[in-house]
C-alpha cells in the first residue's frame, strides 16, 4: 500500500489546467470535511502547503472558485475565503447562458414541462396550508379577465407561468424546484423574445385558469392522482396552443400529423 499523506492532491490524468484542478481538489476538499456556507478556508500558505502548490497555481485556483460562486474573498480584519453557496438565480443565470445559443424550442422546453410538472402537482396535494394555496389562488387572479392588447398578454403570460415558479417553490425537492422554475424562466424568454404573447389567444387563456382553477381545488382536497392528471392535461393543452402560437408567429405550418 502506498505510504498515507496529509497532503490533498489534485487528481491527474485530465486535460483541465493545473490551477483548474487544484480548484476541483479544493472542492473535494470542502466536501469530505463538511464545510458549510460561511465557513473560512485555510490560509493561503496552508493551502500552498496542503496541496503542494505553487502561491500563483493556489491563487489562480481560488480566482476560478470565486468566478464559480463557490467561495467568497473579504479583506480587512477578519477577512479571508469563505465557502460561498450559489444562489438559485445565479445558477439560473449561468445555466440560461449555455442554452441561449441552443434555439430551444417550444417542443423543447414542454417536454420538459410534461415530465416533471405532473409529478409536482400529485407531491403537493394535500400538503399546502391555506396561506400557500391562497397564494396560489392570488396569482391567478392577476389574469381574472382575457388580455385586451398585445402588451396584456405579455403580462398575463408571464403571470401565469409564475403560477408554475410558485408551485414549484412549494416542493422540497430542491432538484425539481430549480428544474421547473428554470423552465418557467426559459419559457419566459422564449415568450417575450419571439412575442408569441401576439395576438392575444384567448383560448390559451380559458384553458389556462381552467387547469388551474381545478388544479388548486385537487390540491386543496389531497387528491394526488386527479392533480396529476390535471396538469398532464394542462401541459398538453398548453404545448397545443402554444405551438400553434409558435407556428403563427414564425409563419410555420405545423407538422401534418399535428399534436396528439
Amino acid at each position: 500500500m502506498p505510504p498515507a499523506t496529509t497532503r490533498s492532491e489534485p487528481r491527474t490524468g485530465s486535460r483541465r489546467s493545473r490551477p483548474q484542478q487544484v480548484a476541483e481538489a479544493i472542492k473535494d476538499w470542502v466536501m469530505e470535511r463538511g464545510l458549510q456556507p460561511g465557513d473560512r478556508l485555510p490560509s493561503e500558505a496552508e493551502l500552498i502547503d496542503r496541496f503542494a502548490m505553487a502561491k500563483g497555481t493556489i491563487r489562480e485556483a481560488l480566482r476560478i472558485l470565486e468566478a464559480q460562486g463557490l467561495v467568497k474573498s473579504r479583506t480587512g480584519p477578519g477577512g479571508g475565503v469563505f465557502v460561498h453557496q450559489v444562489s438559485e438565480d445565479r445558477a439560473a443565470a449561468l445555466l440560461g447562458n449555455y442554452f441561449y445559443f441552443q434555439r430551444l424550442s417550444i417542443d423543447d422546453i414542454y417536454a420538459v414541462r410534461a415530465a416533471l410538472e405532473p409529478e409536482l402537482a400529485a407531491s403537493l396535494a394535500g400538503k399546502l396550508n391555506e396561506g400557500q394555496l391562497a397564494a396560489l389562488e392570488g396569482v391567478v387572479a392577476r389574469y381574472a379577465e382575457p388580455a385586451r392588447d398585445a402588451e396584456e398578454e405579455r403580462v398575463q403570460h408571464m403571470d401565469s407561468l409564475r403560477f408554475h415558479a410558485l408551485l414549484a417553490e412549494l416542493s422540497d425537492n430542491a432538484l425539481l424546484r430549480f428544474l421547473i422554475r428554470f423552465t418557467a424562466n426559459m419559457l419566459s424568454e422564449v415568450t417575450v423574445t419571439r412575442q408569441l404573447y401576439t395576438p392575444p389567444n384567448p383560448e390559451l387563456w380559458e384553458s389556462g385558469r381552467d387547469y388551474q382553477a381545478r388544479l388548486l381545488a385537487a390540491l386543496r382536497s389531497g387528491a394526488g392522482d386527479e392533480a396529476r392528471a390535471i396538469m398532464a392535461a394542462h401541459m398538453r393543452s398548453a404545448h397545443r396552443l402554444m405551438r400553434a402560437q409558435e407556428a403563427a408567429v414564425t409563419r410555420r405550418f405545423l407538422p401534418e400529423d399535428g399534436m396528439i
